[in-house]
């Protein structure tokens, strides 16, 4: 008797669900922190209970969405080395284009949260367990957690083409020469890299709100999409 979920389309079938399941958490966490917490955590009163309010959930919601971000990425990973014998998927052809395209942005979000956002907030979170049992803060905690800030709200920002894009791949019939790939995929470094760049070294600036990080997004998204319309054809 065959059994689909147990054939090689199958094993594809759960790994995309999985993957599915863990982008959905890494991603809500993402979506939590930059547009709910940072507006909440300030109208906590008094004041003074805040660091503990902090240091109590935000290791559990860091433990969520770090992992969350590496089953992400690894299910991704293992997605792209199976396609092509599951389902026939070629990643030198326009699906592999416009999956490759979102995997860029996604492959840099994993990277953000393991080597900034994570480091940095480790930091913040002893800060805030010290202050909250009554110890001095930090001196660099406040540094640490605008650097992972930065980072934080890009991932927000690379996260709209890069769902755009995954979706794109198999429901939007874009047309798409191949042979062009190796060019697209220098435009796409030179954007995304000089983007990664500021989340590296540079400042906010449209992003300090989540109005402003959420319509960049989409700008961002309008760009990449346009430049593939008109480089690839």
């Amino acid at each position: 008797m065959d059994i689909a979920i147990f054939n090689l389309s199958g094993i594809y079938f759960l790994i995309k669900w999985l993957h599915f399941f863990f982008g959905i958490l890494w991603i809500g966490h993402l979506y939590y922190f930059n547009f709910t917490q940072g507006a909440a955590i300030g109208k906590v009163e008094p004041a003074s209970i805040r660091p503990n309010v902090l240091s109590q959930f935000l290791p559990v919601a860091l433990w969520w969405f770090r992992w969350g971000a590496m089953w992400t990425f690894v299910t991704g990973l293992i997605m792209l080395s199976l396609a092509p014998s599951a389902v026939g998927f070629s990643l030198s052809g326009d699906w592999g284009v416009k999956i490759m395209t979102g995997a860029i942005f996604g492959i840099l979000m994993w990277a953000n949260v393991w080597m900034i956002i994570w480091p940095a907030q480790r930091i913040v979170i002893a800060s805030l367990e010290s202050v909250a049992k009554g110890g001095p803060a930090d001196p660099n905690a406040a540094a640490v957690g605008a650097k992972s800030l930065l980072a934080s709200r890009t991932n927000v920002l690379f996260s709209i083409p890069m769902l755009f894009f995954m979706g794109a791949a198999s429901h939007l019939p874009i047309q798409i020469n191949p042979e062009k790939r190796g060019m697209w995929y220098l435009v796409l470094l030179v954007i995304a890299g000089g983007l990664q760049l500021n989340a590296i070294k540079g400042k906010l600036g449209p992003m300090t709100t989540v109005k402003g990080v959420i319509t960049w997004g989409f700008v961002l998204t309008a760009v990449v999409y346009g430049l593939m319309e008109i480089l690839l054809r």
